[in-house]
């Protein structure tokens, strides 16, 4: 990550506020089922802590990985708020090594990659994910752009269906789905929202 776009996220999380909320992402919420108690879980690009803290509190061996420093401070205020415990990382997730395999691999709304720095993700996403576990990956369309509802304000860094099940083949993709939703989640994504879920399990 250059040093302007590090500089750019440590200074929308350092805020006394959390910029998109404590509670899980909706999509989180509705795959909750897929969190099994025990499993070794990546959160990617973590933020805030609000995913990481939820799968722990689930019963989850977590570890958030987030580059900037003052968004790890909410994170960790977060888990003890919560009384959860969370393997907190400061790393750059585009260039040091993600650790694992881990059974679960979360990225949710982690598009601040183009398309160049996009293939290096989905790249680590899948070495990271053991045989037979599960990626469970979320965010925008393209056709997000101009709602001023959340995200970045470039296309290329969208996601489409067909983007995800060429990135991922091979994969079993259990869910492929793109769809309009009103998410409130924080001051960071609030309103209608075209977004995308996908979910797939790694081959054996």
């Amino acid at each position: 990550m250059n040093d302007g776009a590090s500089s750019r996220w440590e200074a929308r999380f350092s805020t006394p506020d959390y910029l998109f909320g404590t509670d899980p992402a909706a999509f989180l919420l509705d795959h909750a089922h897929l969190l099994t108690p025990g499993a070794s879980a990546l959160s990617v690009a973590d933020g805030e802590g609000r995913n990481s803290v939820f799968m722990a509190g689930r019963g989850l061996h977590v570890t958030a990985m987030e580059y900037a420093p003052s968004a790890i401070a909410k994170a960790r205020r977060l888990a003890r708020d919560r009384g959860v415990t969370v393997d907190f990382v400061e790393a750059d997730v585009l260039s040091e090594d993600w650790g694992g395999p881990y059974d679960i691999v979360v990225a949710i709304f982690v598009q601040f990659a183009g398309p160049e720095d996009r293939a290096r993700l989905f790249a680590k996403m899948q070495e990271a994910t053991r045989a037979d576990g599960l990626l469970l990956l979320h965010g925008y369309t393209p056709d997000q752009v101009g709602r001023g509802t959340g995200g970045p304000p470039d296309p290329e860094n969208m996601y489409t269906e067909d983007m995800l099940a060429r990135a991922f083949v091979g994969w079993e993709i259990l869910e492929n789905r793109a769809h309009e939703r009103d998410i409130r989640e924080g001051a960071g994504h609030a309103g209608l929202s075209a977004l995308i879920d996908f979910v797939a399990r790694k081959p054996r």
